[in-house]
């Protein structure tokens, strides 16, 4: 039988990975394509919650053009933590020990 060995994270990767899973509205699918459990993502949330301002304040009505606005400015977060998390991850297997790539 294998040992599992734990992998462990630095804080800047989990606030990357709630603040993508919180844009894209999906614990499920953010983990599943960063390679981490939705219950590992799901504790991460909530140890940052009580960091995170808690602006909740019901929504007014808002013109379809403010709407779409905020639907543009919630993709482009997307993108843009995508993007982190990606740089981070080729910074991580470009100094890794030749595990992951022929080196």
């Amino acid at each position: 039988m294998m040992k599992k060995t734990r992998r462990h994270y630095d804080e800047e990767f989990k606030k990357l990975a709630v603040d993508l899973a919180m844009v894209k509205g999906s614990l499920t699918s953010t983990a599943n394509e960063l390679g981490i459990t939705p219950d590992i993502l799901a504790r991460w949330r909530r140890e940052r919650l009580p960091q995170q301002d808690k602006n909740s304040s019901s929504r007014q009505q808002l013109s379809q053009e403010q709407q779409e606005i905020i639907r543009l400015k919630r993709e482009l977060k997307e993108a843009q933590l995508e993007r982190d998390i990606l740089k981070k991850a080729v910074g991580i297997f470009s100094k890794s020990d030749g595990k992951y790539f022929d080196s």
